[in-house]
């Protein structure tokens, strides 16, 4: 059985993914999700880190890491 994103039992093929998604639908299976052990509020000052961070930078300086990590993307593939 192939494995979601998060490390749960998933069907591999496309009929075997439908049936499962119809026993969810129905309630003879349940969906759950585990719990990654993250704190839910570090997560969400997470994302908001990112933004300040971008809105802080100058067009500059967004240009000049769009550039390292251009080349240091272009760099791993040869």
């Amino acid at each position: 059985m192939a494995k979601g994103p998060r490390g749960e039992k998933r069907p591999g093929d496309v009929i075997g993914a439908a049936i499962k998604v119809a026993k969810i639908a129905t309630g003879e299976e349940s969906d759950e999700i585990e719990d990654d052990g993250k704190d839910p509020a570090a997560k969400a000052l997470g994302t908001k880190g990112g933004k300040a961070r971008a809105e802080k930078l100058t067009p500059e300086q967004r240009k000049e890491i769009a550039r390292k990590a251009a080349a240091k993307r272009w760099s791993q593939s040869e």
